[in-house]
């Protein structure tokens, strides 16, 4: 189970350093069907619980490269975040008592969400507002708890927020979600890990794999067509959701 938690890390950190997605889409729905099938029982709850230090690691190495290119809005960041952590504590404990088929229906349309977004892009804008909109602290509380619920980095939300609501660049967007996407995430393995639900061992293997994969999918963004893995990418998000609502739902 450590050489498949390793290369579903790869998996999610060169599809994620290409296409922008957290690794959580990844790496939930990949445990959720390999574990079994290698002989570990593990609910989606537990998967959700080892993707959060995925989505650390993610967070500590993104944040590093973004700071030496002075990407992130630190002040933007620091105001934002304790909403994120207060939802991604709300979103963990609902993780835990939420049945798993609603927590299975919830991930699923999420990932129908995100094949959308990338099949049709996402509106982004580059200049700044006159004001911020007042739905940004709600919205971002709302990251938060699908961050901690569903085990994601929360840029699907933290992203458009940022870009759309508060006007800052797209670059700059992604660049200060990372930052708030690495504190939420260790609130919630916290949370996970005094339930009892975190494997340390499997976790370590996808973060290790996730490191390396972010690395490798960095430096071949600028060499596979990103339309064709987008599409690719969108289909198979598509097949995953369908996948797990049979499996709970039908």
């Amino acid at each position: 189970m450590i050489i498949a938690g390793i290369l579903i890390g790869l998996l999610a950190g060169v599809l994620g350093a290409i296409l922008g997605l957290g690794g959580g889409v990844v790496v939930v729905p990949a445990l959720e069907f390999i574990a079994p099938r290698l002989g570990h029982d593990l609910r989606i709850q537990e998967a959700i619980a080892i993707s959060q230090i995925g989505v650390l690691a993610v967070g500590i190495a993104s944040t590093a490269g973004y700071l030496k290119r002075n990407l992130i809005q630190m002040r933007t960041g620091y105001l934002l975040s304790p909403y994120t952590v207060l939802g991604g504590a709300v979103g963990s404990v609902l993780g835990l008592v939420l049945p798993a088929a609603y927590v299975a229906l919830v991930f699923a349309l999420l990932l129908l969400y995100s094949a959308y977004t990338l099949i049709k892009g996402m509106k982004r804008v580059e200049t700044g507002r006159d004001k911020p909109s007042p739905y940004v602290v709600p919205a971002m509380g709302f990251a938060g708890i699908m961050a901690g619920l569903l085990g994601i980095g929360g840029g699907t939300v933290q992203v458009p927020v940022m870009n759309l609501m508060l006007g800052l660049p797209i670059r700059e967007a992604i660049a200060t979600s990372t930052f708030i996407m690495g504190i939420t995430a260790t609130g919630n393995a916290l949370v996970y890990q005094a339930a009892g639900l975190l494997d340390a061992r499997v976790a370590c293997a996808i973060a290790l794999g996730i490191l390396v994969g972010a690395r490798l999918g960095a430096n071949l963004q600028q060499r596979i067509p990103a339309q064709q893995l987008k599409l690719f990418f969108s289909l198979l998000l598509i097949y995953t959701a369908g996948n797990l609502i049979w499996k709970y739902w039908l």
